[in-house]
């Protein structure tokens, strides 16, 4: 077994408050009856909205797909009225075949599916780097190969930076699991144990230096509380392994492109009529758990409740293991303004777009439509106000989408560590935020887990903008974004906080996003109220 050293970053990330445990359902609750910086979710139906009626919002997710048969899913769940479940016909004329609960444009028409896929960045280094590698700017007259060939340079640059990044956490982590799964099996056969907890591992002893300093790190680790024993902290660690083996094997693998498997003419944008309808797909973990903050259903005494009671959930699955790719986004935004959809959920996001025109016609669209964008703001504690996070609202021509939103994530911990250590932030930029620590949402096969990100912040503020839509259905995407800011609380708003990506420096809140809102149900119904009694 090869030694490695674990980073600072690393071993924070695996211990760092692992005691600490975010209060139940928290992102439900209420500031100022909770005492937590939920969006008051709880509070607002049982004040405000008990004696209304709401109208039913269908409300898209475009993601890595979603488990439509989970318990607290599956009476949610959009259900194509105009097509016939499994009869290989497309009854209803749209252009894709059995589309019951939504759509795969990362599939092929022979059922098989993209799982992992390839970064963005290396994508772009394949197409760059045989015209341009060993090249000078003057090499090249026109001002398009000169744009391109200074493209390349950030991209080969950012390129190694990804690999150096990911491999060396993929080897850290690697070398975690085997080396807790070895010290694991020589424990259990040493001490004639089946679990090895806290107690059986101080008395066992370890046959080499490698595996003495694996017991050190397994003490932390079922001390800190990643587990009761060592088989669930085994299982902790192969989760983190899991998901940072495809970006080594595949996302930053130049020798690898699996689009083959979709079987589309990827050269051409502008093709809509392409993948399958398994809108689930091989690892739907992120979809359905992003698809339970918005609309699990609600008071049915499983699992959780998400934030609309009134929704209809639609899945179209467009990103994998990997970046998802511009085509695919602006298919997967048409699609699903097309059959219904008022507000699409996007968290996902990337550094370098492929062709920002065909998403940006895509978002043109929907907004012509009146539908509501909502986008991840990003988990790299970046400035997305000087390093765009795709998409975004921002077209070409430096026109703004007025029907996107992008959201940052808050953390439960009060006072200076409210906004998440992890998300993005830009004064500009970020619209306002929401919770996004330790969410506990849906998760395939029917389970339940908490997962972070800003990807878990966005469905809640989501869930919000479905609620509005459902019991105020005249409201339009720009009264809807407006609502939502300018109803957002600012306890905060000129506080110091604890700037995302550093360890104790402060800044004003309100220069991390627009109005240094922290998104809340309970006030944008008052306003939405508001807004409502002025029309009539």
């Amino acid at each position: 077994m090869k030694k490695l050293f674990l980073s600072a970053a690393l071993l924070s990330a695996l211990f760092f408050n692992a005691q600490e445990k975010r209060p139940d359902n928290w992102f439900n609750l209420d500031p100022t009856t909770d005492k937590i910086n939920g969006v008051g979710t709880e509070r607002t139906y049982k004040e405000l909205l008990k004696d209304k009626k709401s109208t039913t919002v269908i409300v898209g997710v475009i993601d890595s797909g979603v488990d439509y048969e989970h318990e607290d899913l599956k009476n949610v769940m959009w259900t194509n009225p105009g097509e016939i479940a499994g009869n290989g016909i497309d009854d209803d004329k749209n252009g894709y075949i059995d589309d019951i609960h939504g759509w795969s444009f990362i599939g092929g028409k022979d059922g098989k599916n993209i799982d992992a896929d390839n970064l963005e960045v290396t994508r772009l280094m394949r197409k760059l780097k045989p015209k341009y590698e060993g090249k000078t700017a003057a090499d090249f007259s026109s001002k398009e190969e000169k744009a391109e060939f200074e493209l390349y340079q950030h991209v080969k640059e950012d390129y190694a930076k990804a690999k150096d990044k990911f491999e060396g956490q993929y080897n850290q982590l690697k070398f975690l699991y085997e080396g807790l799964t070895s010290i694991n099996k020589e424990a259990k056969e040493q001490l004639k144990l089946d679990v090895i907890d806290v107690t059986a591992l101080q008395k066992y002893e370890p046959s080499d230096k490698t595996n003495k300093q694996m017991k050190m790190i397994a003490g932390i680790m079922l001390k800190g509380g990643q587990g009761d024993n060592l088989d669930e902290a085994i299982e902790g660690m192969k989760e983190g392994y899991d998901h940072f083996k495809p970006y080594v094997e595949v996302g930053l693998n130049l020798d690898y492109d699996p689009r083959s498997i979709v079987g589309d003419d990827y050269s051409n944008s502008n093709e809509r009529y392409y993948g399958n309808a398994d809108c689930k797909g091989p690892a739907s973990f992120h979809g359905t758990h992003v698809a339970g903050i918005i609309g699990a259903q609600r008071n049915n005494g499983v699992g959780m409740d998400g934030v609309a009671a009134d929704v209809k959930i639609m899945a179209i699955r467009c990103v994998p293991n990997g970046d998802e790719r511009d085509k695919d986004v602006a298919n997967a935004i048409r699609y699903a303004v097309d059959n219904g959809c008022k507000i699409i959920n996007m968290s996902f996001g990337k550094k370098y777009s492929w062709d920002k025109k065909v998403v940006d016609d895509a978002v043109k669209y929907a907004e012509s439509k009146g539908v509501l964008l909502m986008h991840a703001a990003g988990n790299d504690n970046t400035d997305i106000d000087e390093v765009t996070h795709y998409p975004c609202k921002k077209f070409e021509n430096g026109k703004e989408a007025t029907n996107f939103m992008d959201i940052g994530a808050l953390s439960w911990k009060p006072g200076d560590k409210v906004v998440a250590p992890f998300s993005n932030y830009g004064k500009k930029t970020v619209d306002a935020f929401a919770p996004g620590v330790d969410i506990y949402s849906t998760v395939p096969e029917g389970g339940y887990k908490d997962a972070s990100g800003t990807s878990m912040a966005t469905p809640v503020a989501c869930g919000v903008a479905a609620v509005l839509k459902s019991y105020y259905p005249t409201l339009t995407p720009q009264q809807i974004k407006k609502i939502l800011i300018k109803s957002s609380l600012k306890t905060y708003k000129s506080e110091k906080i604890v700037k995302p990506g550093t360890k104790d420096e402060l800044v004003k809140f309100s220069t991390l996003g627009k109005n240094g809102g922290i998104v809340n149900l309970y006030e944008a119904v008052k306003m939405a109220e508001k807004f409502a009694k002025m029309k009539s």
